[in-house]
C-alpha cells in the first residue's frame, strides 16, 4: 500500500492536499500548552518550520505553470523540518516537544524521506 503525502502529490499532480488524523487533532489540542517546557532553541526551531510550512503551502496555493517559487519554499521548508529532526533533545522538556511536533507532521504523513528518519537517529546519539 502506497502513502499519499505532500510530495507524491506535488510530483504527480502538481497540488497539494491537506490531509488530518485523529492522532494529528488530539496532539493539537493540549491545552496546557505542550511545547511551554522546551527549550527556547527547539521552540525556535519548532517555529520556524511552521512557518516556512505556511509559506510552502501558500506558494502552493498561488502557484501557475510559470512559477517555481514552491521549489524554493519546498527547499526552505525541508531544511527547518530537517533541523528539528536533528536537534539533540536531551531534557525531558524537549523530548517530549519534539516527538509530539514530529508526530503531527509525521500524521500528515509528511516525514517521509529517508533523510529524515537518518537526521532523526543520528540526534540521539548524543
Amino acid at each position: 500500500m502506497s502513502r499519499i503525502n505532500r510530495r507524491a502529490l506535488l510530483l504527480n499532480s502538481g497540488s497539494a492536499v491537506i490531509a488530518s488524523t485523529v492522532g494529528a487533532t488530539a496532539l493539537a489540542t493540549d491545552p496546557q500548552g505542550q511545547y511551554r517546557a522546551s527549550s527556547r532553541d527547539l521552540r525556535a526551531l519548532i517555529k520556524e518550520h511552521k512557518e516556512t510550512y505556511a509559506a510552502f503551502s501558500s506558494a502552493i496555493h498561488a502557484m501557475d505553470d510559470s512559477d517555481r517559487g514552491h521549489d524554493t519554499a519546498g527547499r526552505a521548508e525541508e531544511r527547518a523540518l530537517l533541523a528539528v529532526c536533528a536537534y539533540p533533545a536531551i531534557s525531558e522538556g524537549d523530548r517530549r516537544a519534539k516527538a509530539r511536533y514530529l508526530l503531527k507532521i509525521e500524521a500528515r504523513g509528511e516525514l517521509d524521506l529517508a533523510e529524515h528518519m537518518q537526521t532523526l537517529l543520528r540526534s540521539t546519539m548524543w
